[in-house]
């Protein structure tokens, strides 16, 4: 006898167990019948069914049994055959761009994205900049410390004057052809003598009241006093003997050029820098080149200048040239320390420009190439130097004085300084006052 309600049909039982399932036949105990939807029925006879168990014919009280042809029912409301089958549609409610139940047509779900927090944004972002430029000055520092040749020990210096205000550089050009090939002498015209001599020698007063910047011509006739050696240590007496301002570089370096400033002016000096042929060069190309006006142009088979007059750009090798020119003026050392004096102005104002200080591809070349040819005092730290750079650059812009020690005549072919007005400049030095004296 046919166990199945009428309407069902052993296609509709077979072992489809689930969509286009032909799996096999679930253990009797998971074997559910399907039951329709709605309301219980009470316990007892179950009307629609005869005695002997056959089934009513529709419409004798027993509702029509869906047919679950493909799975699909006709039940209202469970899809579109009315059956439930439990999948889906892979529809999220409420999810982006959907609408959740009771939603109107056309609204969405998602909630409306809050106004951007500009006063937030700002704040950290100030913040990370600042961040940023404090590490990067920091490491700067570091950076540009450890570059710096601190190799002149001026404790070595014997029987110093006392101190007065502000702070005194003393500023050396010297011909070291350190680190130059046999190419590069032949390039920029140095010549290839052994050991070192200094083509030029400033001091740089740097006080509250104006800076000062006063060239020593290199043949100025000195006095050479008393000195401790700088590498043996010995004392050597003073004989009374004169010679030439850069011949005591030559003697005993750096120290005893000091000490024979030292002794025959009466001005400490509180600060050694010195910088050679070919950093000089560096720093120039590093830069960009210098612009510079010449006022009458000029010619040098020594240094190889050959100028002609105007505003011009001159590189590291022209700049050189333009240093070093002594044979090529009447007033041969004396316009040499004029010309200096102008071309390290410029250069102080061309380094400081928004131009260099803000572009580093420009900035750290220029730097690099500055600290790695400088060789300072022991006692040097970055801000002196940076002082003695901004002073540099004020004096260029008017805000202080330029010129020469005071010279009364010449003897043998050395430079004779003015007693008189050496003494007046030093106190006026060290009192820290604005300079009254002028220079040739």
């Amino acid at each position: 006898m046919n166990d199945w309600p009428e309407g069902w049909s052993d296609d509709n039982g077979g072992p489809r167990y689930g969509r286009g399932s032909a799996g096999a036949r679930p253990e009797s105990a998971r074997v559910m019948r399907q039951v329709r939807r709605g309301p219980a029925v009470p316990p007892g006879p179950r009307s629609g069914y005869d005695g002997s168990g056959a089934a009513a014919p529709h419409g004798a009280g027993v509702p029509q049994q869906p047919s679950y042809v493909n799975g699909q029912g006709h039940e209202p409301g469970a899809g579109p055959d009315g059956y439930d089958s439990g999948y889906n549609t892979g529809q999220v409610y409420g999810s982006p761009g959907g609408r959740g139940p009771g939603a109107p047509a056309g609204s969405s779900a998602r909630a409306p994205r809050p106004a951007p927090n500009w006063r937030r944004r700002i704040k950290w972002t100030a913040i990370t900049v600042a961040a940023v430029l404090v590490v990067t000055s920091v490491a700067t520092y570091f950076w540009a410390d450890s570059k710096l040749r601190r190799e002149v020990d001026l404790s070595k210096v014997i029987d110093r004057p006392d101190g007065g205000d502000g702070t005194n550089y003393l500023i050396v050009g010297s011909d070291s052809r350190e680190g130059m090939s046999k190419e590069d002498e032949k390039k920029l015209h140095t010549g290839g003598a052994e050991g070192k001599r200094t083509d030029s020698m400033m001091i740089l007063h740097v006080g509250d009241n104006g800076d000062t910047l006063i060239s020593l011509p290199r043949d100025s006739d000195v006095v050479v006093p008393s000195y401790q050696g700088s590498t043996s240590g010995k004392v050597f007496p003073a004989q009374g003997r004169h010679a030439k301002l850069n011949a005591t570089y030559a003697e005993d370096g750096p120290t005893l050029l000091v000490r024979a400033i030292e002794a025959n002016t009466g001005l400490r000096i509180d600060h050694y820098v010195e910088i050679g042929f070919q950093g000089f060069a560096g720093i120039v190309d590093a830069v960009g080149g210098v612009e510079i006006t010449i006022d009458k142009g000029f010619k040098d088979k020594w240094s190889g200048a050959d100028f002609e007059a105007g505003k011009q750009t001159l590189n590291g090798q022209e700049a050189l040239a333009f240093v070093r020119t002594r044979h090529a003026f009447a007033a041969s050392d004396l316009q040499r320390t004029k010309n200096q004096q102008k071309f390290l102005a410029a250069l102080a104002h061309q380094v400081a420009t928004p131009s260099t200080i803000l572009n580093p591809f420009k900035f750290y070349p220029t730097m690099g190439a500055g600290l790695d040819s400088l060789i300072v005092d022991k006692d040097m730290s970055l801000w002196d130097l940076a002082s003695m750079f901004w002073a540099m650059k004020g004096v260029s812009g008017g805000d202080g004085t330029s010129m020469n020690m005071p010279i009364s005549g010449s003897v043998g072919g050395n430079l004779v300084w003015d007693k008189a007005k050496v003494k007046t400049l030093v106190d006026e030095l060290n009192n820290d006052e604005k300079v009254t004296v002028s220079g040739n």
